[in-house]
C-alpha cells in the first residue's frame, strides 16, 4: 500500500508463475476488489487494486519493513487463519518457500528426499508459520534463525496437500 489519496493493495508476482497472478486477482476480486490491475514491470506484474477498505483487511499494513515491525492478527482474523489453515500455509510457501529434493551422501550411499524450506526475516512471520503448521499437526524444525524446514516423510505429505505446486 501507499501513501496515495486511496490505498492500494499491490502484489508482485514473478513472470514464471502466471498461475499465482490469476490466483491473486481472483482472491482480490473475491475479498473486495471491484477492479484489478496487471501492470507489467521487468521479470514481473503487479497485480493491484485500490479501496479506502484495504487497511481494515489488512491492519498488519504499516510503515518500516515487515520484519522491523510487528506482525499480528486481529482478533477477527485468528479464525479464518484456524478454519483456514492450509490455505494460509499456501500462500506462506508460495511467497517465501520451496519444496526441493535434498541429496545427502552417508558412506557410498545417497539418499534423496523431498522437502519444504520457509524463510523470512520476520519472526512474529515465521511465528505464525509454526503455529499454522502445528495446529495441522505438521512437524517442522528450525534450520537457521530464519528458516524452518519440514523434511519428515509423513510432514511433507501432509503439507503436500494444502500446498501444491506453483504453476
Amino acid at each position: 500500500m501507499t501513501k496515495a489519496k486511496v490505498p492500494v493493495l499491490r502484489v508482485y508476482c514473478a513472470d514464471a508463475w502466471p498461475g499465482l497472478i490469476d490466483e491473486c486477482e481472483a482472491a482480490m476480486l473475491a475479498v473486495l476488489a471491484k477492479n484489478v490491475q496487471r501492470v507489467q514491470k521487468a521479470g514481473c506484474v503487479g497485480v493491484q487494486s485500490y479501496s479506502n477498505h484495504w487497511p481494515c483487511l489488512l491492519p498488519q499494513h504499516g510503515p518500516a519493513h515487515k520484519h522491523e515491525r510487528a506482525i499480528y492478527l486481529a482478533a477477527w482474523q485468528q479464525p479464518l487463519i484456524d478454519a483456514n489453515g492450509g490455505s494460509f500455509l499456501r500462500g506462506l510457501f508460495h511467497s517465501d518457500g520451496c519444496r526441493v529434493s535434498n541429496r545427502i551422501t552417508r558412506g557410498e550411499r545417497v539418499y534423496t528426499y523431498p522437502r519444504y524450506n520457509f524463510s523470512n526475516e520476520s519472526a512474529d512471520i515465521m511465528r505464525l508459520c509454526q503455529q499454522s503448521l502445528d495446529r495441522l499437526g505438521i512437524s517442522w524444525r528450525m534450520c537457521r534463525r530464519n528458516m524452518l524446514s519440514v523434511a519428515r516423510r509423513e510432514a511433507v505429505a501432509r503439507l503436500d496437500e494444502f500446498v501444491g505446486p506453483k504453476w
